[in-house]
């Protein structure tokens, strides 16, 4: 398969693990930054602390529109830093608030750097394209474009925490699709996730990027995708 640039009158954009991590799912991310602590968790016991806290962020509208991504890695970090305690993962005294400031604190400069590389991608795609976000996230997804100086590019959200609809469902490339007045031939998709972006993009018939990194679970091999890149700066290549 092939991405035809040709074809392609509009982008849409995955965000989270996509934009703002160059492809590294943010359970690596946050990974990266307990080890800069040396935090003395196994990576085993570390994802479940991770998953207890995105469940908990999904279940409580702790994240509000006007929070950052500041505001949310210091929360996500408390949320598995206490779970972590409580089931006495962490020996008595470890979990300090200046030990929590530095994991936020390692997480959010993985994202001020990879936002500051896709800012130049993004404003050359922007001035050729009509680009739309298509995001699972928690309703303050226009704050943090804000916060990394990306609002311009992106004039139109479709995020599911206000529409209602999460990904892997397609129906959320629908909303984007009618956003940018297209037919789903005529756009493409750029995503970190096979399952929940690739997948179900293709399902409708757009062209799709798989941007390749370190993901939640191990790539089976057999995937697929119009064009595979390892890093987000190929964009600029991918669409000619």
């Amino acid at each position: 398969m092939a991405l035809n640039p040709d074809r392609v009158r509009g982008i849409l954009f995955d965000y989270g693990g996509t934009v703002d991590s160059n492809g590294l799912h943010w359970s690596e991310a946050f990974w990266q930054a307990y080890l800069s602590v040396q935090a003395p968790v196994t990576k085993e016991v570390f994802r479940e602390a991770y998953v207890h806290g995105e469940r908990t962020l999904a279940r409580h509208p702790l994240i509000q529109p006007r929070h950052t991504f500041a505001d949310m890695l210091r929360m996500k970090t408390a949320l598995q830093v206490e779970w972590l305690a409580e089931r006495r993962h962490l020996p008595e005294g470890w979990a300090t608030a200046e030990r929590q400031r530095r994991i936020a604190t390692a997480g959010y400069a993985c994202a001020r750097r990879s936002t500051a590389a896709a800012r130049p991608v993004l404003a050359a795609l922007a001035d050729r394209y009509p680009l739309v976000l298509v995001s699972n996230f928690y309703g303050n997804i226009a704050t943090v474009l804000k916060e990394f100086g990306l609002e311009t590019f992106f004039p139109v959200i479709v995020e599911s925490a206000v529409c209602g609809v999460r990904k892997p469902d397609p129906q959320i490339f629908r909303l984007g699709l009618a956003a940018l007045r297209m037919t789903a031939t005529e756009a493409a998709v750029v995503g970190d996730s096979y399952d929940k972006d690739i997948l179900p993009a293709a399902s409708l018939g757009c062209q799709t990027v798989w941007l390749k990194n370190t993901g939640w679970k191990p790539c089976a091999g057999n995937e697929t995708a119009d064009a595979i890149i390892s890093s987000f700066e190929e964009l600029e290549n991918v669409f000619g």
